[in-house]
């Protein structure tokens, strides 16, 4: 009993209980509040408890009468005990309660402050085992200088990140550029900056480089979202005028949809320069997501390039001396022939062109014009005025929907490879009913008015026909909105032919 007794006195002491009351208290906080670091407060109440246990051996030995080997042992589970819970307090500080305050100091700052913590609590124990201070701190100075001169890069990548995280160079998350290699933070070490790149390479980059050379931080700008203007080129003819390619390209990017571009600041387009035979464009515009760079640029390109086919502009690149073989005329014919039966049979598909013969549909065939719309292109507006065209889909879906005054889509119906739309504004000159939008990659035959109206005053009767075709489309129309029985519809069919007929003639002046 007596041995029990001197073992507990030894270990039990008045301070214990409020110690071993605070580790808990601190654990339990730090468990509830910091979900993403349990495992770390878990593993120093761990490292606590068994210093915790190292000190009761340490009584244990002291009982058995060997008190200098028990109060070293006691000593080091002690210094072990303070050092866990100095951690816990600087998880509870720095985790907690300064972000509390909206303080989010850097990681590092976190560590050198709890270190400096570790080294105060381990000169106090040193004192309290009798050793002077003056003594250790002159000795520890020497050992400092020494350590210090034979580790001049290592402590400069040290006091490197500290700056760079101090003063809010980087942050983990931002997208930086150091010379040819760009890539998104990860993590700001005391000795090195690890960077990822968009090949799936991890860069390491030494503190003291990049606290000694200039790097890009991209995307960022004070009291703006994140996003980095980039560059798509291209090159046209000079005997194409500046202000067509910009119209053509700039009214085709702003009305698309395309992931990751940004609508404030807008894409614009700009002449830089005049050269070689050509001229030299640039589509600049603002990318939200910086990790895809290069698959918006594409994206970008391909609405550059059916924009300016459906202007008629052609790509151009710098004069060169090219040697080349001229096809034949006959092949050139083949190729001719074979695109213009593919147009006929594309016509005959049309139910408003079902009553032409061959010779009026190949007359057309020769006039339509190829038209290709990038994925979120919007072909026709609602509301707008007409242009005059219909469109015949020849590959891809297109979708077609009414916008409703507080901006709400209702989709009516989606269009793929044969159909066609735009027959009103084409006939009547009426202002497009409805938005059609590029679903897919879209190819189509255009149809000018200029084209129709040549088949129309060589055989006027065509405008019955077509009228009659234009009414049925416009009312199964309004019959799906307005759910029509059979017997409404057909009287609105009757009613509104004699009136679609006649603004068809004055339309075209027949």
């Amino acid at each position: 009993m007596a041995y029990w007794d001197a073992a507990m006195k030894f270990f039990w002491r008045e301070e214990s209980l409020p110690v071993l009351v605070m580790a808990l208290g601190l654990a339990f906080l730090l468990l509830h509040f910091l979900r993403e670091d349990r495992k770390s407060v878990l593993n120093t109440l761990v490292f606590f408890l068994t210093c915790l246990f190292l000190q009761f051996v340490s009584s244990l030995i002291h009982a058995l009468g060997f008190t200098y080997a028990a109060s070293v042992f006691h000593e080091f589970a002690l210094v072990g005990a303070g050092i866990a819970v100095i951690r816990l307090w600087g998880l509870l500080a720095f985790r907690i309660l300064l972000p509390l305050l909206r303080i989010k100091p850097p990681r590092i700052a976190e560590d050198i402050f709890v270190i400096i913590g570790y080294v105060v609590w381990f000169l106090v124990r040193l004192r309290y085992a009798g050793l002077e201070l003056g003594s250790i701190l002159a000795t520890s100075a020497v050992i400092t200088a020494v350590i210090a001169f034979a580790m001049q890069d290592t402590l400069g990548n040290i006091l490197g990140g500290l700056a760079l995280q101090l003063d809010n160079s980087i942050e983990v998350g931002d997208w930086i550029k150091v010379d040819d290699i760009a890539g998104r933070v990860v993590d700001i070490r005391w000795r090195s900056t690890l960077v990822e790149t968009r090949n799936w390479e991890t860069v390491v980059f030494p503190n003291s480089q990049l606290m000694k050379n200039k790097f890009l931080v991209l995307g960022r700008r004070t009291d703006q979202p994140v996003q980095w203007r980039r560059w798509v080129w291209f090159n046209v003819t000079l005997n194409t005028t500046p202000t067509k390619v910009v119209n053509a390209v700039e009214s085709a990017i702003l009305q698309a949809e395309i992931n990751n571009v940004a609508k404030y600041p807008a894409p614009n387009c700009v002449l830089m320069e005049m050269d070689k035979g050509c001229a030299r464009y640039a589509l600049r515009y603002w990318l939200t997501d910086l990790a895809a760079d290069d698959p918006t640029d594409a994206a970008v390109r391909w609405h550059v390039y059916t924009a300016l086919e459906r202007a008629s502009i052609k790509l151009t690149v710098e004069e060169q001396n090219v040697h080349y073989i001229k096809e034949s005329e006959k092949y050139e014919e083949a190729l001719h022939q074979r695109e213009l039966l593919r147009r006929l049979k594309t016509l005959k598909r049309v139910e408003l062109f079902s009553q032409m013969t061959d010779d009026e549909l190949r007359k057309l065939a020769e006039r339509l014009k190829y038209a290709p719309f990038a994925r979120g292109n919007v072909i026709a507006r609602q509301g707008t005025p007409a242009q005059h065209w219909l469109f015949i889909i020849i590959n891809g879906e297109a979708e077609v929907y009414l916008e409703g005054a507080n901006g709400e889509k209702r989709v009516l119906n989606v269009l793929s490879k044969g159909d066609f739309f735009g027959e009103m504004s084409l006939m009547t000159g009426s202002p497009r009913v409805a938005t059609v939008i590029a679903r897919t990659d879209v190819e189509c035959y255009r149809l000018d008015k200029d084209a129709f109206e040549e088949i129309l005053r060589e055989r006027p009767a065509i405008a019955e026909e077509v009228s009659h075709v234009l009414v049925t489309r416009r009312a199964q129309l309004d019959s799906a909105l307005q759910n029509l029985d059979e017997a409404t519809l057909n009287s609105e069919i009757h009613h509104r032919h004699n009136e679609v007929l006649a603004t068809i003639k004055r339309f075209f002046g027949l």
